[in-house]
């Protein structure tokens, strides 16, 4: 029932634009099968317009991080919020990633009027929202967002590389790669996995010491 709390009725695009500040919000990490998911919350500044802002997939890794820096420097605000391994377990991915964008536009120096969001699905937020698919290309505000977002969560995957290098996480970035699988039928999984994800589950059933 816990999970109900996060999910959020579609909205039908507004008719309208709210008066004040607009939010762009977008997410890294829904896919992989380790480490927390991340979302991220940006308000960009009119008279500081950030030249190359686009879907951070698109984008080279170096590009991005160049971004990162102009975003953080150049917007009226900005925010990154995390959604746990054992979040993501407990709630599923869906309502983790929701969680961790409402966490992302709560953490706003700013509060926003309205709130654009990547995708279909909207998170429970406290003022106007609109859900846009394919906003990561198409509102610079949420292609900031995925910016923040990406590069946020491949620095913690290098990060968590140093402390469990044989799985290879600065490379794979935790996503289902034939070396990450092949890392996982043999050592298991660590603290770090989603076991709610099936390929992690199936290593942890593999590993399991019979009682």
């Amino acid at each position: 029932m816990r999970s109900k709390r996060f999910l959020h009725a579609e909205q039908s695009p507004l008719d309208w634009d709210a008066p004040g500040l607009v939010a762009g919000v977008d997410e890294a990490g829904r896919g992989p099968l380790a480490g927390p998911v991340v979302a991220a919350a940006v308000i960009l500044d009119p008279r500081q317009p950030i030249a190359g802002l686009a879907d951070s997939k698109k984008l080279t890794a170096l590009r991005r991080a160049r971004l990162y820096d102009e975003i953080r420097a150049k917007a009226l605000c900005c925010a990154v919020a995390e959604a746990s391994v054992e979040e993501i377990d407990r709630l599923n991915i869906l309502q983790a990633t929701l969680l961790a964008m409402q966490r992302a536009v709560a953490g706003l120096r700013l509060p926003p009027s309205k709130v654009l969001v990547d995708g279909n699905r909207l998170p429970r937020l406290t003022m106007r929202a609109e859900a846009v698919v394919g906003g990561d290309a198409r509102v610079p505000a949420i292609s900031a967002a995925s910016i923040l977002a990406k590069v946020h969560r491949d620095r913690w995957c290098a990060e968590v590389d140093v402390e469990w290098p044989q799985y290879g996480f600065a490379a794979h970035k935790g996503y289902g790669t034939a070396a990450h699988l092949a890392a996982l039928q043999a050592l298991g999984p660590c603290a770090l996995h989603r076991r709610s994800f099936a390929p992690v589950a199936r290593a942890a059933a593999r590993h399991t010491i019979p009682a």
